[in-house]
């Protein structure tokens, strides 16, 4: 795999912003971080809006750790928006999806790699090295399948650019007609009137390019990121 420069100058990453909704995780990133890179400040956030929030408080980071699977996003919006909002920043993806397809879509989007979460923390520590160094990082066995498939967008990173075009309102109304939600029953859970929920509705459908709530809820389950086999790379051999 190419190994296009991703931190330039003397390669320092003295902050980083972690996007991951699990406790536990975060801050076992946050040790191998610190162990990376001496002296460095280690932000967490649990949802991509937070993230989002402090990097417009001037939050700056060297490095993004973005979970793949965060309770507002869909599909791989969620890298899309932070490479918009941060085009210079490397951003390394963590997550338990491990799709050969969603990890090339990814790459394709400009990430700085992916990190597996089932990786021991010294493989963590290495791939972390590689950033570091100004690299992109991909476990072996990744690097390997990506190199059996052509380099061509897929629907995936297609749906998922028009989802990231989607205001943090039309999201979360379009979240709760994913749930079979009511414009009504929307209205009073986001405390709008029900006039108001139409338009963001009959914008939100023009902007997935679809004619209605079917088609809009059908596309968002097309890019829930299950693996249909349920099988790593390492599991198919």
């Amino acid at each position: 795999m190419k190994h296009d420069r991703l931190i330039s100058g003397d390669g320092a990453v003295r902050s980083v912003l972690v996007i991951d909704d699990h406790p536990l995780y975060a801050y076992a990133l946050t040790t191998a971080l610190q162990h990376v890179f001496e002296d460095c400040r280690v932000r967490t956030a649990v949802t991509l809006k937070e993230g989002l929030a402090a990097i417009a408080a001037g939050a700056g980071p060297d490095l993004v750790m973005l979970d793949l699977r965060l309770p507002d996003v869909s599909g791989l919006s969620g890298l899309i928006r932070l490479r918009e909002r941060l085009p210079e920043t490397p951003v390394l993806i963590i997550s338990a999806q491990t799709s050969v397809e969603v990890v090339q879509s990814l790459m394709d989007l400009g990430a700085a790699g992916f990190v597996p979460k089932d990786l021991p923390l010294p493989a963590i520590e290495q791939a972390l090295a590689e950033i570091r160094r100004g690299n992109r990082y991909l476990p072996v066995e990744f690097r390997d399948a990506m190199r059996r498939r052509p380099a061509v967008p897929s629907e995936l990173e297609n749906i998922s650019r028009r989802i990231a075009e989607l205001s943090p309102q039309q999201m979360r109304i379009m979240k709760l007609i994913c749930a079979g939600k009511a414009n009504k029953q929307i209205a009073y859970e986001l405390s709008l009137a029900e006039a108001t929920v139409k338009a963001h509705v009959t914008a939100l459908l023009r902007r997935l390019g679809v004619q209605n709530r079917t088609q809009a809820a059908v596309m968002m389950e097309s890019v829930s990121l299950q693996d249909e086999t349920g099988e790593t790379p390492r599991q198919r051999g």
